[in-house]
């Protein structure tokens, strides 16, 4: 399996057809929806559907779904049995990322909360192969195993958030749910461990985590001394305005 990129369709693209995976970006922001994200429940449902469905069943949920889409991001059914379609993933990373550089370095910065990227999938492409995908099309050169993927359902003014396992097929998902992201949206994010795995970084990752520390801390110390000079300066001023001592 190979990973190469290429700038026609317009968006980032992970079929099985091939043995190649050929991805391009289209990214837009929008505002994070509302609501205090809890947890669902497990997949297992999605998977036991997912065997027992037959061909015609799957021909007649294409069908429905590409009546119900509002936009172009149809699904496509091949004679083989596999349909090929559209996920749209929102990224809400709070660590920066590594990425690799023209010259062959590495730097870290933070990608915009709510940056959302459309993937052209198949119906055989996995969770893990969702991630890979997106963390190549970015140059990340973190860990994929330090991301999941989740899967964001709004039922009555509630927001639930269920973790997907690698093992999972997004697509089949979203043609259970329908075009409609509000009845399901899928969300990047950070493996919620409890504790940051430090063994998992690199050194040169380890290096831009330190000198960006350094650079907070900085800009933290210069803001607290700004501020206790503003504080020392109108107290001088209410000293000379009552005629005390400077």
């Amino acid at each position: 399996m190979t990973w190469t990129s290429t700038m026609s369709s317009g968006y980032s693209s992970l079929e099985e057809d091939s043995e190649e995976y050929f991805f391009t970006a289209r990214t837009s922001f929008f505002k994070k929806p509302s609501g205090k994200p809890t947890q669902c429940k497990d997949v297992a449902q999605e998977r036991e559907l997912r065997t027992h469905l037959s061909r015609e069943e799957i021909r007649q949920k294409v069908e429905l779904y590409n009546n119900s889409s509002k936009d172009h991001l149809k699904m496509t059914l091949n004679p083989s049995g596999v349909y090929t379609g559209f996920i749209k993933v929102q990224l809400e990373l709070r660590r920066p990322i590594t990425v690799r550089g023209g010259g062959g370095g590495e730097e870290a910065f933070y990608l915009p909360q709510g940056a959302t990227n459309t993937l052209h999938i198949s119906s055989n492409n996995t969770i893990r192969q969702v991630i890979q995908a997106l963390l190549t099309k970015f140059t990340v050169a973190d860990n994929p195993a330090k991301y999941a993927l989740y899967k964001r359902c709004r039922r009555e003014e509630q927001v639930y958030m269920c973790k997907l396992s690698e093992g999972e097929h997004p697509l089949f998902l979203r043609l259970l749910a329908g075009p409609n992201t509000d009845t399901l949206g899928f969300v990047l994010r950070e493996q919620q461990t409890g504790e940051v795995m430090w063994e998992a970084f690199s050194i040169p990752e380890l290096s831009n985590f330190l000198r960006m520390l350094e650079k907070e801390e900085t800009e933290r110390v210069c803001s607290v001394m700004r501020r206790y000079d503003n504080y020392r300066l109108k107290l001088q001023e209410a000293m000379s305005a009552a005629g005390g001592p400077e």
